[in-house]
């Protein structure tokens, strides 16, 4: 057996000398498939067509408290493809997962709320969207991996730079 080094095996801190547990805590409850529409308006006509459908695809994250420590993140995918005979599928995915946090700054839930959580739950809405393609008809949709948390940081300064640059007020 190969030496490990030091391991440490318990990783539990245990609750404050004062009785409460103080210790930051976030992860994902569970998740799950909230609505999915699958349309394939053309069919079995676009099945012949021959050129290659343009696919449009738009993102939308939102997020809702559920409890005092719960909260519900939803990915919202739609996913549009068109050729220039008409549309060939449009599939719409809300995928949710109840996220639970303890011990947090307001600042850290809603990092995680908006780029941590959809980063985890993005693979699993991923492989329902290429599903459902896939059984509509066509060759599944796989999705490229989206840095969340970039996008998150990106929103951010934007949102601090628009506050910058409207005018306090009159002098």
């Amino acid at each position: 057996m190969a030496d490990e080094g030091n391991v440490i095996s318990n990783l539990d801190l245990g609750p404050a000398s004062n009785g409460e547990d103080t210790s930051p805590v976030a992860g994902i409850i569970s998740q799950y498939v909230r609505d999915l529409s699958v349309e394939n308006p053309n069919a079995p006509e676009c099945f012949q067509w021959q050129d290659a459908p343009e696919v449009d695809v738009q993102f939308n994250i939102g997020a809702r408290p559920i409890g005092p420590d719960v909260h519900e993140v939803e990915l919202k995918v739609a996913l549009t493809a068109r050729a220039q005979a008409g549309t060939s599928y449009i599939v719409e995915l809300a995928y949710c997962g109840l996220v639970g946090m303890r011990n947090l700054d307001d600042a850290q839930i809603h990092g995680f709320l908006y780029a941590e959580a959809p980063r985890i739950l993005f693979p699993f809405a991923r492989r329902v969207l290429a599903d459902a393609v896939r059984d509509a008809g066509f060759p599944p949709m796989m999705l490229e991996p989206i840095d969340f948390n970039g996008l998150y940081l990106q929103q951010l300064a934007a949102q601090q730079q628009a506050a910058e640059d409207q005018p306090v007020g009159n002098a």
